[in-house]
C-alpha cells in the first residue's frame, strides 16, 4: 500500500514548498507557504482482478493537495500552478519503494475554493496515483 507519508516526502521533492511546510493531516498553526496531502473519499468497488486480489498487479491512492499559500490570490494561484504543472511534467516515478504507473488528475485546473479564516488563499488538486501492488 502507498502511504501518505510517502507521498508526503515525494511533494516535498518537488520543490514548491519547504520540508516542514508540507504535511499529512492538520496544518499546526496555520502557516503560510504550506502543502497539505490529504486522502481522498473515494467511491465504487475496490480494484480487483479476475482470481481475487493476488492476481490483482496495481491499486489506487486517491490523494487531495492543499496548496494554502498566502494572502495573494496571484501568488497562492501561481503557486498552485506551478505544482500542477509538475504533476502533469512527471515522465517516471517511484515513491519510496512502490513503483507508480500513473498520475490520473482528477481536475482540469487548480481549484480556487477561497480564503481560510486568516484570509490566506487555498487551492486543491486531485489526483489518483496508480501503484504497483507488492
Amino acid at each position: 500500500m502507498l502511504k501518505l507519508p510517502e507521498i508526503r516526502q515525494w511533494i516535498i521533492g518537488l520543490g514548491i514548498a519547504a520540508d516542514e511546510r508540507v504535511y499529512v493531516g492538520k496544518l499546526d498553526n496555520k502557516q503560510e507557504r504550506a502543502i497539505g496531502v490529504y486522502e481522498r473519499k473515494g467511491s465504487g468497488p475496490p480494484v480487483t482482478a479476475l482470481g481475487g486480489l493476488s492476481c490483482t498487479s496495481y491499486g489506487v491512492r486517491r490523494i487531495s493537495l492543499l496548496i494554502h499559500w498566502t494572502r495573494s490570490k496571484p501568488e497562492t494561484e501561481s503557486a498552485a500552478w506551478g505544482l500542477f504543472e509538475k504533476l502533469r511534467e512527471v515522465t517516471s516515478l517511484t515513491i519510496g519503494d512502490t513503483f507508480v504507473s500513473g498520475l490520473i488528475l482528477q481536475v482540469p485546473e487548480p481549484v480556487d475554493v477561497g480564503t481560510d479564516d486568516n484570509g490566506v488563499y487555498e487551492y486543491v488538486i486531485w489526483l489518483d496515483v496508480l501503484y504497483q501492488r507488492k
